[in-house]
């Protein structure tokens, strides 16, 4: 749970933090502490309300339940022989938990209930001396330790304290309630942790002597898992030898990323947006031009680009007053009509208005909408091939092979 004396922050809570003190003002002033990896407050002699917000204390009851090992740290300056309570967690007038330091009787009182009744454990000790001291309350189960200074100062046994706490319970820092309980210094690093021998985590030099029943139960369970982690690891190392027996051939790849995915050595796949076929080798992508087939297309049929296709297909013509149309093309009569599976249909689109003079109007080939003259055609998505380029001329768009390419099969869209 403590590696490296590094915490879990689902097993601590930092009380001063929490409590947001450097927001309160009342009673409260930041100071100079100990050391400055932290904030210290001083805790002035007057009347103040430093208590947990709702949601800090319901996190504090959800951490403290069925908890049976906690540690209580501190770093603190008591004022000379004052007496105040350095933290309650209580509910009306009963504590769960409470750590009163006397400086009138030289005592370290640590309050706390069993079964429903009131316990408290009295440690003769001289805290209020105006000097800094560590103080951590250790307990796992029955057994009880304090610690100040990194010294060991007292071990016993007594009750179990409760800890389930209930929905109302609430924590107080430097005072019992409202009225009583006033502690008077300066107090820093205030941490509840719910680790066994939670006292290294403010000591981490000290050596312990003997280990807590929790220490011994945790000692045997992770024994017992690692057990079976072992059975497992070399189940899985038998495996692995004999895999590797097999993979001594091999031999690393290099392989091919494009457009975010890996391809394998070897590997072949489609561009879709260039219409080529592409190959992985050796770490290099090699793309040639998808080869289209010679189209032999019927008397009645053209051969047409269509949609999510690099090849050209044939489709079927249509006729006209002598004037062949391909799949798509129109023709400007009495009304527009598209040639749509060899059949002549009526279009009943709306031309734009133009932003030219009458007698700059322009009738593109085979559309029945004018445009203006200079109208760039290839914008209107007009298709070409990656070794050919889009050329505007007046009526319509063509594709024209680029410099030292020559068109495929007579079509200026393929070119090589």
């Amino acid at each position: 749970t403590a590696v490296g004396f590094g915490m879990d922050p689902d097993l601590q809570i930092d009380i001063i933090t929490e409590l947001d003190l450097v927001n309160t003002t009342l009673g409260v002033t930041q100071v100079s502490g100990l050391h400055n990896a932290s904030k210290a407050f001083l805790f002035q002699d007057i009347e103040r309300e430093i208590h947990a917000a709702p949601h800090v204390s319901e996190k504090l009851i959800q951490l403290f339940r069925n908890k049976s090992e906690f540690t209580f740290l501190a770093t603190l300056q008591q004022k000379a022989s004052t007496s105040g309570v350095i933290l309650s967690i209580r509910e009306l007038e009963h504590s769960y938990f409470e750590l009163e330091s006397s400086g009138l009787r030289d005592e370290i009182r640590y309050h706390y209930r069993f079964n429903g009744k009131s316990r408290t454990e009295v440690f003769p000790y001289r805290l209020a001396d105006g000097q800094w001291h560590k103080i951590a309350v250790s307990l796992s189960a029955s057994h009880l330790l304090l610690h100040v200074d990194c010294n060991r100062i007292y071990e016993r046994i007594i009750d179990p304290p409760e800890t389930n706490l209930t929905p109302e319970s609430n924590l107080w820092l430097g005072q019992r309630n409202r009225k009583h309980g006033f502690f008077k210094g300066v107090i820093q690093d205030v941490k509840v942790i719910f680790i066994p021998n939670g006292y290294i985590t403010q000591c981490p030099n000290l050596n312990r002597t003997c280990p807590t029943c929790s220490d011994f139960l945790s000692l045997v369970q992770g024994i017992m898992d690692l057990q079976e982690l072992l059975a497992k690891m070399t189940a899985k190392l038998n495996y692995a030898e004999t895999r590797l027996s097999q993979l001594e051939d091999c031999h690393c790849e290099k392989t091919c990323q494009v457009n975010g995915l890996i391809y394998r050595d070897k590997d072949s796949w489609v561009e879709d947006d260039h219409c080529r076929n592409c190959t992985c080798k050796s770490g290099v992508v090699e793309c040639r031009r998808m080869s289209c087939p010679p189209l032999d297309c019927p008397p009645d049929a053209l051969p047409v680009h269509v949609e999510s296709q690099c090849c050209k297909i044939c489709k079927a013509k249509c006729l006209y007053g002598g004037k062949v149309l391909a799949e798509g093309q129109r023709v400007l009569t009495k009304s527009c009509r598209e040639c749509r599976n060899g059949v002549l249909v009526k279009v009943t689109e709306t031309c734009p208005p133009l932003n030219c003079s009458e007698k700059d109007h322009v009738l593109p080939e085979n559309q029945c909408c004018s445009v203006c003259r200079g109208h760039n055609f290839c914008a209107e998505g007009h298709r070409c091939g990656e070794n050919s380029e889009c050329k505007n001329w007046n009526t319509k768009a063509t594709c024209e092979c680029k410099n030292g390419y020559l068109s495929v099969q007579g079509d200026s869209a393929y070119c090589e």
